[in-house]
């Protein structure tokens, strides 16, 4: 008998939303060479994160839910990789 399996949502948490919502915006950047995520202090591209997650938050989430966990991830990234040497981060 041939099974499907049910999909998994792309995204599994509220944090990994918000991630992506300021990727998509491009208020944030991935380190090129470790992966690190990375603060780009663009305030036009934090702007449309926040109204992203203000018009689109995801199932069960109020708009202020969404805008907090936005708010959040984006406080908790940095503007410099923390494994690049400081002169490699100049160049970038």
């Amino acid at each position: 008998m041939l099974m499907t399996r049910q999909r998994r949502p792309a995204i599994r948490t509220l944090r990994g939303w918000a991630i992506n919502v300021l990727n998509e915006a491009g208020a944030i950047r991935e380190c090129d060479e470790h992966g690190w995520m990375q603060d780009r202090a663009d305030p036009h591209a934090r702007e449309r994160a926040f109204d992203i997650a203000r018009r689109d938050p995801p199932a069960d989430v109020s708009r202020q839910e969404a805008e907090a966990a936005v708010r959040d991830a984006l406080d908790s990234i940095g503007d410099t990789c923390p494994e690049c040497p400081p002169d490699e981060e100049d160049r970038r």
